[in-house]
């Protein structure tokens, strides 16, 4: 993930990039997402770095359900 976050968000506005994320929600990678899902818009990862997404970049869940997902997550998504 990061790597592709990374190289998606060097890119200019008019290349537009979409992540696709499908399967079950794994209650560990979903809340570490929560940050690019709210206003900062930006990944945070273990290694203390910290990719800001860009403009040119949506993400899509696709999920078989939302077991293990926190209220805070799922009103960051939309559903």
């Amino acid at each position: 993930l990061a790597i592709w976050f990374r190289k998606f968000s060097d890119q200019s506005p008019e290349n537009r990039r979409w992540m696709m994320f499908d399967g079950p929600v794994d209650a560990l990678w979903i809340e570490s997402m929560n940050t690019v899902l709210d206003d900062n818009r930006k990944l945070c990862l273990p290694s203390g770095e910290i990719i800001k997404m860009g403009e040119n970049m949506n993400m899509i869940f696709e999920v078989q359900d939302l077991a293990v997902a926190s209220p805070a997550t799922v009103s960051r998504c939309g559903m």
